[in-house]
């Protein structure tokens, strides 16, 4: 069942005079328990499709539906009502820092006016929730940047809402930490069946526990699907610029392919794609066995998403071109996906 859907939404600013079009015809669905990611690089209208969706921005054109509530046409008191079902996740945590963890967790609830005892207990099942027990008294800056965010995810929270949207809410962290509260959002999406909403310019916060992912370009999506489709297949070069980045975050491949074939002309470079059917099993060495060529690996690696394996190498095929030609044959045979770069 959807609990948004998006009609050709389009959100123009004046700014100086001038019309800027910040998000172009968007059209998409998020269902009911989806961890549902939107990537882009700045500038491509990601925050403010999220901003759409809270009704902090009002769409110029088309339709916001989120949870049965066409958002554009809510009223000021149906518009804080409507706000209270939506938790919000941010990049720096957005914390007051003369409260302490518990009192932070309450404040959604202290402006609800709900009863001091109630908002003391939901805070320590909260506190209890995102594991900051032991923490309740200290300050945010007694706190570590993971932590921080636990304490915003648990506000986040308090008023038990339908749709939790977060907005580059890991881009503070270190590589471990964010792993740590991606973890975390995944365990409260399957606990609760908690609809999220990842906004993010990082493809592997989206494959580590999204579902679904949208891909956005200039105001428009340009590319969507399963986590698992689009990293196996991207069609869009914002898209494949995006995977490949995961798959190789250390090293500018078409440096490295520049170095090999400059060192091996007579070498055929080609790209190799496996899906979760072959990710894991040991094609290349089965084709070095069977075919009179050396294979030699210039880049890759296989990654996981939530729901599959996928990943590409770039490799350096020797040898003559009959046994070369069977050997791509075979890849194909093994549903191995083939991009050839550079033929020898």
């Amino acid at each position: 069942m959807a609990l948004i859907e998006l009609n050709q939404v389009s959100k123009t600013f004046l700014v100086k005079k001038q019309s800027l079009q910040a998000v172009k015809e968007v059209s998409l669905t998020v269902e009911k328990g989806d961890i549902y990611g939107i990537v882009g690089y700045s500038g491509a209208g990601k925050s403010t499709l999220v901003r759409l969706l809270n009704g902090l921005e009002i769409a110029t054109s088309g339709s916001v539906v989120v949870d049965g509530e066409n958002v554009e046409s809510l009223k000021a008191k149906e518009l804080r009502d409507f706000r209270k079902n939506i938790g919000m996740i941010f990049q720096h945590f957005n914390l007051l820092w003369s409260r302490t963890v518990a009192e932070n967790i309450q404040l959604p609830l202290e402006l609800a006016g709900v009863k001091k005892a109630q908002r003391q207990q939901k805070a320590a099942e909260l506190i209890e929730l995102v594991g900051l027990q032991g923490r309740e008294d200290a300050y945010p800056s007694q706190l570590s940047g993971g932590q921080k965010q636990r304490v915003g995810i648990a506000r986040a929270l308090a008023n038990d809402p339908k749709l939790l949207l977060c907005d580059e809410a890991t881009s503070a962290l270190d590589p471990q930490t964010t792993d740590e509260v991606l973890e975390l959002l995944l365990a409260i999406n399957q606990k609760l069946n908690l609809t999220i909403v990842l906004i993010t310019h990082e493809m592997n916060v989206i494959r580590k526990i999204a579902n679904k992912v949208a891909v956005m370009e200039q105001g428009r999506v340009v590319e969507e699907g399963t986590v698992a489709e689009v990293f196996r297949h991207p069609q869009q070069a914002v898209t494949k610029r995006f995977v490949q980045q995961d798959l190789n975050p250390e090293e500018d491949l078409r440096e490295v392919l520049s170095e090999f074939i400059e060192a091996n002309p007579q070498g055929t470079f080609m790209t190799l794609s496996f899906a979760e059917d072959n990710a894991n099993e040991p094609i290349i060495s089965q084709a070095i066995r069977q075919f009179d060529v050396d294979i030699n690996v210039v880049s890759g690696k296989v990654q996981t998403t939530k729901d599959a394996a996928f990943g590409a190498l770039t490799v350096m095929i020797t040898g003559k071109p009959a046994a070369i030609e069977e050997t791509t044959k075979f890849f194909i045979a093994q549903k191995v996906g083939v991009e050839v770069i550079k033929r020898g």
